[in-house]
């Protein structure tokens, strides 16, 4: 059980009370609930919990987190910092070697962001900038992969490309996601945030539509 019974927040007033998480092998999750339900901070209470549970943690947070000035491939090489040292980290943004160009490039290709690699991020679009998170969660790897409305920007077809490829790569993933039908679509086990608690948590085909649309009410 990563999370038994907690208060998460920030401050005197916690944002959610007495929630309980445990996260399965296989498991995909969606975090559904309207602006200010907590879905960010169940996110943080997560990933620190699965840190402290020794996991190797990807994270596509919402405000991304990229270096504006820095190009394509770094932020996306940034993915990795925390496996080398600082002397590595440091040649390999100034000239970053073949094999991390290479590998970064696969990515890249993946979340059709070739043709960027070595365009400054600042002049992207926001789906482009999207994207290159999602390349640096991606780049790291891992066993669980946290998502903070990682596909927001991008069209339904590419969003469903993108989250496919999600699956693919990482054991067990939980994201935030603000397209229902897309939420449903893709994952195995929904998790519903209303007035500060968890009020629904079950498969897909468990929910009915109304319990859903109560979330947003």
């Amino acid at each position: 059980m990563l999370l038994d019974r907690q208060s998460l927040g920030y401050g005197a007033a916690p944002i959610l009370t007495g929630v309980s998480f445990a996260l399965a092998p296989g498991e995909r999750v969606a975090l559904l609930g309207c602006s200010g339900a907590g879905k960010t901070t169940l996110l943080g209470a997560l990933y620190d919990a699965l840190l402290a549970e020794g996991n190797r943690v990807a994270l596509v947070p919402q405000e991304q987190g990229l270096v504006p000035q820095l190009s394509v491939l770094r932020n996306a090489l940034m993915g990795r910092l925390d496996d080398h040292g600082a002397l590595y980290n440091l040649t390999n943004l100034v000239r970053p070697r073949a094999k991390d160009r290479a590998g970064v490039g696969e990515v890249l290709s993946t979340l059709g962001l070739s043709p960027q690699m070595d365009r400054t991020v600042e002049g992207l679009s926001g789906g482009q900038k999207q994207r290159v998170a999602l390349a640096r969660a991606l780049w790291r790897g891992g066993d669980v992969l946290l998502g903070d409305e990682p596909v927001s920007a991008l069209d339904e077809t590419q969003g469903s490309e993108i989250l496919n490829h999600i699956a693919a790569r990482f054991d067990r993933v939980v994201l935030a996601l603000h397209d229902v039908d897309q939420a449903l679509g893709f994952a195995t086990r929904v998790v519903g945030l209303k007035d500060g608690r968890v009020v629904m948590d079950a498969a897909p085909a468990e929910i009915e539509r109304a319990r859903i649309e109560a979330l947003y009410a």
